[in-house]
């Protein structure tokens, strides 16, 4: 009865919200022309005083000499900025709503080994996160679940649709938490022994599971995949195995990391590191193996209690200094939104401006194998971009305008909403 009176009360509550700040409004598609602006192009300079086209979801025309189509609706950028849509390489977008209520997080099943779990298929499209991560120039995201060993399989999507399959961005990758050797955290109060036994089951688990997978592949490529017994866990490790999809490699601290390289070489897996917080450690090991890597959080605490304050700001530009491809994620959920920030401390911490945008556009995509699709603002590419005031990396920049694929987005968010009832608000009235 209890409980039936919380479910009735939440239903209400989320009502009522609804009530108080109304939807967000339908975004709005068509042709439309951005003039009057310079174009970062990520790929292809700057262009000034230029126009960039967007007809049927692409961009139709991008340069300084275009003609605006006949019916087109023209958005004067004068003194403003259009970048190609950010790219955050690593979250819980869409997976997880409210951290603290686990009726909506669909980011860990149980298990250790579901790599045939999809997050593509949990990703819920009407989360109020979406429209917060978006209207700060966060187009596109990857989401992937955690847990086990193999938690599961990633899928990159762009933060508009109705539907999972809508807002697919072409990506698919499977996810490995490499077995850590170290402690969890502060409150972790194992002994070094326990630690130590620990690390090496979970290793002797991942190399059983890799056997098996390799075996399964022998053996469904020997009979054509026919009068295979039902293992979808296999049949999701396949694409791996064959060098068909990435592996995603969860990995920090600098031992990990060297074991982590150790074991894809010898497996000859197609992977990426994913977090690399002590890749700085490793850079040249990193750089020599061709691993690409995508770290985060930037905006973080050191791993070690020596180390200096801004090891982890500085951590992307090491590793990109020491020639590795490298991609920023912020590895969140409500703060996905935070991503220029992340990548605007990389750069002052020794990235670079350029090489740091780079890092939130072109470089995740060539990453995850959809560089020519998204990433820059290029003739004939999927139109996922936004109009800023100046540098996004600065929070006194406001974004003016939002497109993803092609649909001009609205600028509304449960944050905008919050922020005008109460900027207009009025005092109660005493009874």
């Amino acid at each position: 009865m209890i409980k039936n009176i919380k479910n009735i009360m939440t239903v209400l509550l989320v009502t009522i919200a609804g009530v108080v700040f109304g939807q967000i409004p339908s975004a709005e598609t068509g042709t439309f022309a951005l003039t009057n602006a310079t174009i970062e192009t990520i790929t292809k300079g700057t262009i000034q005083n230029g126009t960039v086209v967007i007809t049927d979801g692409k961009i139709a025309e991008v340069g300084s000499s275009v003609s605006i189509p006949q019916g087109a609706k023209t958005i004067d950028c004068s003194g403003m900025t259009i970048y190609p849509g950010m790219i955050d390489g690593g979250t819980q977008v869409g997976l997880i709503e409210v951290s603290s209520d686990p009726r909506t997080r669909d980011n860990n099943e149980i298990g250790d080994v579901i790599p045939h779990i999809q997050a593509l298929t949990a990703v819920n499209p009407s989360s109020v996160i979406h429209p917060v991560t978006r209207v700060n120039g966060v187009t596109t995201v990857l989401t992937m679940p955690s847990g086990g060993l193999f938690p599961g399989t990633a899928a990159l999507i762009n933060l508009h649709g109705y539907t999972p399959d809508q807002m697919y961005a072409g990506f698919k990758g499977a996810v490995l938490n490499f077995p850590a050797t170290g402690r969890r955290g502060r409150w972790d109060r194992r002994s070094d022994e326990d630690i130590k036994k620990a690390a090496e089951k979970a290793l002797k688990q991942l190399n059983e599971v890799w056997t098996k997978a390799v075996q399964f592949h022998k053996i469904d490529s020997a009979s054509g995949g026919k009068d295979q017994p039902y293992y979808p866990e296999m049949e999701a490790l396949l694409p791996v195995v064959r060098g068909e999809m990435k592996l995603l490699v969860n990995v920090n601290s600098a031992n990990d990391i060297k074991a982590a390289i150790k074991w894809i070489e010898e497996n000859g897996v197609d992977a990426v590191l994913c977090g690399a917080s002590e890749g700085w450690r490793v850079a040249d090991e990193i750089a020599k193996a061709g691993i690409p890597v995508i770290t985060g959080p930037v905006l973080s605490n050191p791993t070690r209690d020596y180390d200096r304050y801004d090891r982890p700001y500085a951590n992307a530009g090491a590793l990109q200094k020491a020639g590795v491809k490298v991609a920023i994620r912020t590895n969140e959920v409500e703060n996905a939104r935070n991503l220029p920030y992340h990548a605007g401390f990389a750069a002052a911490y020794g990235m670079g401006k350029e090489e740091a945008l780079k890092a939130v556009t072109i470089v995740p995509a060539e990453i995850f194998g959809v560089s020519d699709k998204y990433g820059s603002i290029e003739k004939g590419k999927v139109a996922n971009l936004f109009v800023t005031t100046g540098d996004p990396f600065e929070t006194k920049t406001q974004v003016k305008y939002v497109f993803i694929e092609g649909w001009n987005i609205p600028m509304t968010s449960r944050h905008t909403q919050l922020y005008e009832e109460y900027l207009n608000r009025a005092p109660g009235v005493e009874k």
